[in-house]
């Protein structure tokens, strides 16, 4: 009786251990996978004003026509100037549009940048689609070095059949600049194969977006 109840009591405690051991690797399972898992939300979902990532397939063009308004900032320590080369545009809901930013390395060292970026009100998240944008990839820029950057997008036609986004007539596009330090520089330039001195084709001051005026989105840096 005594050696059924202690082997009862084994298998228990083996139960027990078995379903911490499971618990514990779900929770770090999720941990590992939370970024990836909450950024793939943001962008399917357009929470937090997350926009979308969209292809160059036709859109039906409405009447409909909204403000945009272009948003630019800096992180702490990022030594770039960083604005947007219009200030607003009005634009019909479906139609493609071409915006420009512009950056300037302001520093004496070569400054590699990452563009993290949403919309306001957030529930345009949804709504608001880009085709092509400086924020898909890092950007390189050498010392006194400026570049131009287009984001090319549009405004969903869906948005009509959403009654939550009736009374929306203004969207602000917001991109903020953050230095990836020299550790972020060193991994792109190996996880690329490039040199800095591939990037030192322009002199200071000068435009790195070769055809954006036309139209056609210059290569990413490192493209």
């Amino acid at each position: 009786m005594a050696t059924e109840r202690a082997r009862r009591q084994r298998r228990g405690k083996l139960g027990t251990l078995i379903g911490v051991g499971v618990l514990l690797g779900g929770m770090t399972v999720l941990t590992s996978y939370s970024t990836t898992i909450y950024n793939l939300f943001c962008q399917v979902t357009g929470y937090g004003g997350t926009t979308q990532v969209a292809d160059a397939t036709e859109v039906p063009v409405l009447d409909r026509e909204m403000k945009v308004r272009f948003n630019a900032d800096t992180a702490r320590g990022m030594p770039w100037g960083f604005f947007p080369e219009q200030r607003e545009m009005v634009v019909k809901v479906g139609e493609r549009h071409l915006a420009f930013y512009k950056a300037v390395n302001n520093s004496n060292r070569p400054v590699l940048g990452q563009a993290a970026y949403n919309v306001t009100p957030q529930k345009m998240g949804l709504y608001f689609d880009k085709i092509d944008c400086f924020c898909f990839t890092e950007q390189l820029l050498m010392p006194g070095q400026s570049m131009d950057m287009p984001v090319s997008f549009y405004i969903d036609p869906k948005m009509a059949e959403d009654e939550n986004v009736d009374e929306v007539r203004t969207v602000t596009l917001s991109y903020t600049f953050f230095d990836l330090g020299e550790e972020g520089l060193q991994s792109y330039l190996e996880r690329t194969g490039r040199k800095l001195e591939d990037f030192a084709t322009a002199a200071p001051g000068t435009s790195l977006a070769d055809g954006a005026r036309t139209g056609s989105l210059p290569r990413p840096a490192g493209g």
